[in-house]
C-alpha cells in the first residue's frame, strides 16, 4: 500500500473524544487483522474501551480534517493501591500514516500526561516479531524486562494455532523515587538491554510505510 503523504504541520495531537471512536476502532481493528498487536481478534465496543482506559491518558493524532490517524491509551496495570503508578498502554497508527513520526509523537504525549499525573511506570507486552513497535519504544527509553516464551496460541489470522513469544517492556519515569537514587545512570543500565537479535530485528523494520505501528498482546 502506498502511504498517504501527511505533512507533520497538519497533524494535531489532542485528547481522544467519544466522537473519535469510529476512526479509533477502525485503526484498532486494522492492526488486529495483521496478527501482530494482540491475541484479541475483535476490537471492543466503545463502552468496554471507555471503562478500561484512563480518561486522562487517551490521545489521538488527528488530520487537518479532524480524523484520527493514530491513537494511544493506557489502562491500570492492577487494582492494588501499591501499583497505582503503573499503567499498561497500547498504541496504534493506521497503515496509511506510518513512517511520518506519529507513533513517536503519540508516545511522547502519553509519557508527558502520565508523568504529570505521577505515574512512574508505563509497561506493555510486544510480540517478538513486531520489530517496528520494539524499535519505537526503544527510541523512547523503554527497556526489555522479560520474555514470555510460548505464552499463548493465536486464534486468528495467518498465525492461527501458533505459539507466540511476548517481550515485556517498560519505561520508568525519571522523577520516580528509585530513579532519583541513581540519577547519573541511564535507565537501561538498570534492566536487561535489547538483545542483539531483537535489536537487529528492530533496526530492519523501523517505521515501515504501510505497516501499522502496533502493540500489545
Amino acid at each position: 500500500m502506498t502511504p498517504t503523504v501527511i505533512p507533520r504541520d497538519t497533524v494535531t495531537l489532542r485528547n481522544m473524544e467519544p466522537s473519535d471512536w469510529p476512526s479509533v476502532r477502525r485503526i484498532y481493528q486494522e492492526g488486529i487483522d495483521t496478527g501482530q498487536p494482540t491475541f484479541e481478534s475483535q476490537a471492543p465496543d466503545w463502552d468496554s474501551f471507555d471503562r478500561s482506559r484512563l480518561p486522562r491518558h487517551r490521545h489521538v493524532a488527528a488530520s487537518s480534517e479532524g480524523q484520527a490517524l493514530g491513537w494511544t491509551a493506557a489502562s491500570p496495570a492492577s487494582s492494588r493501591p501499591a501499583y497505582a503508578g503503573v499503567v499498561e498502554h497500547s498504541i496504534y497508527v493506521t497503515a496509511e500514516a506510518c513512517g511520518f513520526g506519529l507513533g513517536r509523537a503519540l508516545l511522547n504525549a502519553l509519557i508527558n500526561s502520565t508523568e504529570s499525573a505521577g505515574i512512574w511506570t508505563i509497561q506493555a507486552s510486544v510480540f517478538s516479531e513486531n520489530g517496528p513497535s520494539l524499535h519505537l519504544h526503544d527510541t523512547a527509553g523503554f527497556v526489555i524486562v522479560g520474555r514470555r516464551n510460548r505464552i499463548a496460541r493465536m486464534s486468528h489470522g495467518s498465525l492461527a494455532g501458533q505459539w507466540r513469544v511476548a517481550i515485556l517492556i517498560e519505561r520508568r519515569s525519571p522523577s520516580s523515587s528509585q530513579r532519583k537514587a541513581g540519577r547519573s545512570r541511564k535507565v537501561r543500565t538498570a534492566h536487561s538491554p535489547m538483545t542483539p537479535h531483537t535489536r537487529a530485528q528492530a533496526i530492519l523494520l523501523p517505521g515501515t510505510p504501510g505497516r501499522p505501528a502496533i502493540l500489545n498482546p
